[in-house]
């Protein structure tokens, strides 16, 4: 069973005048077939926790492990993260003008799985994840996330993750800029992946309304670059009541 264990994550990133803390000592534990939401008001640290373990440039770690399966993930490139099982659909994905979304999926899991996907069993598993995600064929035929709507960006990002089966989902604010109908689809995208078992899911948002669709197995509450409270899912009605107040003031410890 995949773990991925964050033990004192302490991150840091440049501004205009100086260097700030974002992350002071999360610890996390995630395990393959495990749904973790993560949970916050915006300036927490939710995005940071998501990028610095994805490995983007802009964040320096200055104290903690990250390990998935023991193995040093802060060690390793990004893509080596990727190829290890760990998997980002970021809150705003980017344009890559020239690639076709079929050349990117199929160039993306030639690298995951070691050797390219026989054609015509790929051709088929796209064509059923895609129609799951209500995608139009002609989808694939597109520039990468060019010209795209929040809802097709949101789609594209977890029809990867359905095809590239990772141990490890992170999923950064995939409700945001999604209407009802776009955010039941993608949503049920993400219980189909789960369902399989064979992936921990770390869903971070900071409201509960995909979480109506998504149930998650534990609640963390982000607040001031640490979880300050983790309960059950009957944590998110709590938050859907009272708010993040309490947190942001320091009234709740971890």
């Amino acid at each position: 069973m995949a773990t991925l264990e964050i033990r004192d994550l302490h991150v840091t990133v440049e501004v205009e005048n100086g260097t700030k803390e974002i992350l002071k000592g999360v610890d996390l534990t995630v395990k393959q077939g495990e749904t973790h939401a993560i949970m916050g008001p915006n300036g927490s640290g939710k995005s940071t926790l998501a990028y610095s373990i994805a490995g983007h440039p802009k964040y320096t770690i200055t104290q903690g492990t990250v390990t998935l399966d023991g193995e040093d993930v802060l060690e390793m490139e990004v893509d080596e993260r990727a190829r290890a099982g760990m998997f980002l659909a970021m809150q705003y994905p980017v344009e890559v003008p020239g690639v076709s979304v079929s050349n990117f999926l199929r160039t993306s899991a030639t690298a995951i799985r070691g050797e390219a996907p026989k054609l015509r069993t790929w051709v088929k598993e796209v064509k059923e994840a895609m129609a799951g995600l209500q995608m139009d064929p002609s989808f694939a035929e597109r520039n990468v996330n060019e010209g795209f709507s929040g809802g097709e960006k949101k789609r594209h990002e977890i029809l990867q993750m359905e095809l590239l089966k990772p141990k490890i989902a992170i999923l950064d604010e995939t409700d945001s800029g999604l209407d009802v109908d776009a955010l039941r689809v993608v949503s049920e995208g993400v219980n189909r992946v789960r369902a399989t078992g064979e992936v921990g899911t770390l869903l971070i948002t900071h409201y509960t309304r995909i979480l109506r669709y998504i149930k998650p197995d534990f609640v963390h509450v982000f607040a001031n670059g640490k979880i300050a409270e983790s309960g059950g899912a009957e944590l998110a009605d709590k938050l859907e009541s009272e708010g993040y107040e309490a947190y942001v003031k320091g009234g709740a410890s971890a």
